[in-house]
């Protein structure tokens, strides 16, 4: 495949490691520095480009990429609130969309995991929050890992109905706690405690290849095809 890369990060530089590796070629590199070749005739060079950019620019990349007709593989965070109009623009366009919170394949057998032990909790006299870990350089807070943890976490809790970024007694918010230390790449914990015992599961990310890796399988996965899709679509979970 021959691939676009929009933002060219410490992701970035880690997707491309893994995509040469598989012998697929990067062909158009963008970056804050480059803005002005992010245009359709360069993105018309690639089959499928992937999108590690920055809340504040990402959904517009993306829309970007759609209306030049190329599918687009998105792991940045901190835009969601923007998602139904980019996915509106997917549509429009019959284009090809993949977004995740987390490319890691750890992670999204760790999301089903959630889903499982949320389930299972439901009915039992529990409380319940979430902590995440990641580098300082992480601009957004919580972590978009730790919101789908949490969106996951409260389909199936009858009390919670709001995530907050603090600890809160409220019962009815799910406390997700932020900690930016260096050069921690990535660790989420969820904890249900009652006053006999605690019950937690972890996932520790020990570098970013595992992100870099499931970017590119996700690349390779909608190489041939149209709509909307997720990590859940890639690994068949």
């Amino acid at each position: 495949m021959n691939i676009a890369l929009i933002g060219y990060g410490k992701m970035g530089r880690a997707i491309e490691i893994i995509a040469r590796q598989k012998n697929h070629k990067i062909v158009l590199t963008i970056t804050s520095a480059n803005a002005d070749y992010f245009t359709a005739e360069n993105l018309g060079k690639a089959d499928v480009a992937i999108e590690f950019t920055n809340p504040g620019s990402a959904a517009s990349n993306i829309i970007s990429c759609l209306r030049a007709g190329i599918p687009v593989i998105s792991g940045s965070t901190g835009w969601l609130a923007e998602y139904d109009s980019v996915s509106g623009v997917c549509k429009e366009t019959n284009g090809t969309l993949l977004y995740a919170s987390n490319f890691s394949i750890g992670v999204n057998i760790f999301f089903e995991l959630n889903k499982k032990l949320a389930a299972l909790m439901k009915d039992q006299d529990y409380s319940v929050m979430i902590e995440e870990i990641h580098h300082t350089q992480k601009k957004d807070a919580p972590s978009g890992t730790a919101i789908t943890l949490a969106e996951q976490i409260m389909t199936e809790s009858p009390v919670k109905k709001e995530w907050v970024n603090r600890v809160s007694s409220d019962p009815a918010q799910l406390s997700i706690v932020s900690r930016r230390i260096d050069p921690a790449p990535g660790t989420h914990y969820v904890r249900y405690s009652s006053p006999m015992d605690e019950i937690e599961i972890i996932h520790n990310a020990n570098s970013r290849q595992g992100f870099a890796l499931g970017a590119v399988m996700a690349a390779e996965f909608v190489s041939d095809k149209k709509g909307i899709f997720n990590m859940a679509d890639v690994l068949q979970l």
